[in-house]
């Protein structure tokens, strides 16, 4: 049984759903994202990842800044749709909208519910040291990623940094959405109550807290680093110029925090953190060995 659906979504994350639902034979009434924000250093204006995707594909895009407004919450009512697919998409859907559609309104969440609630999800489970994530198809309600849970798939995170932990989790949403949207449309899906234990709130990144604090432990610090790589990128300063940290590796050591071992080993307050990837500001990313070429960062010097 195909759907007359409204998708909402803004990043590159949100792609795969909206095309796993156009190959499944969903109607896509209208696709919803975010407006186009200058970008580059033309700062020209650039429609998001999903309204291109949209474009592409002739589908209608609307792009509000809010959805609290009447006519806003009376034009989405109008596109008389069965559901409504929300896949980070930036904006709070207020309890109009999530009325609107006759079977109701369903997230597609990149972490296992109720841990990481919120924005930041899958850098969250990274940088907290987490073993594992996944994706939860929940309904939608008033709350914060507090609505009763549909499906959900686990994945081992392992060694992964955050982009390659994001490109795992999308397809593994697009393929749960796809079979969560198929039990949705025969009435055959089983939702349960998110439990009370275990909630935890993945707040957004800021940038003094990406800053690499050298007096933590190596393994604390590996796990920050690939939450952040590849952006927005943990950082340090070396003789004034702040540089990121992409791939590290922990590793026996000791010494003063932020001291060069040897090469780009740096000791922490516990153990080394073996450094492999970095990136100077305005260029790209480069290995250890051809950043030292011509950044020769010597052994004891201190990076802050």
């Amino acid at each position: 049984m195909t759907l007359r659906l409204a998708f909402m979504g803004t990043p590159d994350f949100a792609s795969p759903v909206l095309v796993e639902l156009i190959g499944l034979g969903h109607e896509i009434a209208c696709v919803y994202s975010q407006p186009p924000r200058p970008r580059g250093r033309g700062m020209a204006f650039e429609p998001t990842p999903v309204h291109k995707l949209a474009n592409s594909l002739n589908i209608p895009v609307r792009t509000p800044l809010s959805l609290r407004g009447g006519q806003e919450q009376d034009e989405f009512a109008a596109l008389n749709v069965d559901a409504a697919i929300v896949v980070a998409y930036g904006l709070i859907l207020p309890k109009a909208v999530l009325d609107a559609p006759r079977l109701g309104c369903f997230n597609v969440h990149a972490s296992l519910l109720p841990r990481w609630r919120g924005a930041a999800p899958i850098q969250r489970a990274i940088m907290a040291g987490d073993e594992q994530t996944g994706v939860t198809i929940m309904r939608m309600e008033e709350g914060l990623d507090t609505g009763p849970m549909l499906m959900v798939e686990r994945l081992n995170i392992g060694r992964r940094t955050y982009g390659q932990l994001h490109d795992d989790l999308a397809p593994l949403g697009a393929n749960l959405m796809g079979r969560a949207i198929s039990a949705i449309a025969r009435g055959s899906i089983t939702e349960q109550v998110q439990p009370d234990e275990g909630v935890s709130y993945a707040k957004k990144i800021t940038r003094e807290e990406s800053r690499i604090d050298w007096t933590r432990p190596a393994h604390e610090l590996d796990c920050h680093i690939r939450g952040l790589s590849p952006i927005p990128g943990a950082w340090f300063e070396g003789r004034d110029e702040r540089i990121k940290a992409l791939m590290c590796e922990p590793v026996p050591g000791k010494g003063a925090p932020g001291e060069i071992l040897e090469g780009l080993t740096v000791a922490c307050g516990e153990g080394a953190l073996k450094l492999i990837t970095v990136q100077r500001a305005g260029k790209g990313p480069m290995a250890a060995a051809d950043f030292l070429r011509g950044f020769p960062l010597m052994p004891g010097e201190r990076l802050t």
